[in-house]
């Protein structure tokens, strides 16, 4: 595909060329365009329609939510980063779903969905659905759709908290931090990140939202506006508060930029997503040498963080506080690995019994 004039770009256009055969010249090994790679079209579009490119009207052809739609959860009280999350998904949803809220109705619904189940992993799936059903709700409120749509939503069969979490130990946890370079500004700004995941188990998003007010330096405690705008006041340790005034002082770019964790390559901007920061704490585990764990990413910091508490001794209720779920339910999940713990209570094994 070539050639195709701007102002005759919609969404059958985007259609066309995720299911053409690319024969581009370059490096490109594979025929089939990835969806990854269409989605990064997709927003290059959506990012054309922002600047006045392209008109507003293909905004909607290329069903992107709308600025309504994203008002509409931050009013909820999600966050931006879930917001943004919602929106992508809701873009994955409707080409299959349809353009027309007014043709929406419980098969259309379960049709989609089941549609989407070939396609995704069942976390994945239950992602989406959650999106779909706030989309729902908006169209109504909007009178744009029929009310109560988002009950006919399906839910997906994925029981929460029903694996064992995925942890490192103490002394792993500590080679992945000294595994950065302090002597490089990237170094010290990554062993200032990875001591705030290990150390008082923040979430990734966390780090991105940071802001440089959010500290007191005075009491040592750091102030975070967690999921439904929910704030609250962690301390930070002696070494965590340390290594994020070394960051400052000596690696982070003097830039009038309100969040404390910046890109080192100019220009130099907050961090867009989480993924940047399970991004660096995979590449600190792979230069740390041990075992590659079945997981890489941030969460998996603030999983060893909980273990770690919970069997420092540390009761359910302290570390629920401190991981700010809004369930003991959620904590008690960090209790099957707290393997000292287990044998105080395990039961011995039932003779045999001989007839």
């Amino acid at each position: 595909m070539n050639k195709v004039p701007i102002e005759n770009i919609d969404v059958k256009i985007v259609e066309q060329f995720a299911k053409h055969r690319c024969r581009c010249p370059g490096g490109r090994r594979k025929i089939l365009l990835s969806k990854k790679y269409v989605n990064r079209v997709r927003k290059f579009i959506d990012f054309l329609c922002k600047h006045g490119v392209v008109y507003e009207m293909l905004n909607k052809s290329l069903l992107v939510p709308n600025a309504n739609f994203q008002e509409f959860l931050q009013q909820r009280g999600l966050s931006s980063i879930t917001v943004k999350h919602y929106s992508d998904s809701i873009n994955v949803i409707l080409p299959l779903l349809g353009q027309e809220p007014k043709n929406y109705d419980a098969k259309v619904i379960k049709q989609t969905i089941l549609k989407l189940s070939k396609q995704y992993s069942l976390a994945r799936l239950k992602s989406l659905t959650t999106a779909l059903r706030s989309y729902l709700r908006f169209l109504a409120v909007k009178k744009q759709c029929l009310p109560d749509l988002d009950r006919a939503v399906p839910t997906v069969a994925n029981w929460s908290l029903s694996s064992i979490p995925k942890y490192i130990v103490a002394e792993e946890i500590e080679q992945v931090i000294n595994s950065c370079d302090i002597q490089t500004p990237k170094g010290l700004r990554d062993r200032a990140i990875i001591l705030l995941l290990s150390r008082i188990g923040l979430r990734a998003g966390d780090i991105v939202d940071m802001k440089l007010d959010h500290i007191d330096w005075h009491n040592g405690s750091v102030r975070l506006v967690g999921k439904m705008n929910r704030e609250d006041c962690l301390p930070l340790s002696q070494d965590v508060g340390d290594a994020i005034l070394d960051y400052i002082e000596n690696a982070r770019p003097p830039e009038k930029i309100a969040e404390v964790f910046l890109c080192l390559n100019a220009p130099h901007r907050p961090f867009s997503s989480s993924v940047a920061v399970s991004s660096l704490v995979a590449s600190a585990i792979k230069r740390s040498g041990i075992p590659t764990p079945a997981s890489c990413g941030a969460h998996l910091l603030r999983h060893s963080a909980a273990t770690q508490m919970l069997r420092a001794g540390a009761t359910l209720e302290t570390v629920s506080s401190i991981l700010r779920h809004r369930s003991l339910d959620m904590t008690a999940y960090y209790a099957k690995v707290d393997i000292p713990m287990l044998k105080t209570i395990v039961q011995p094994w039932p003779a045999r019994v001989t007839p």
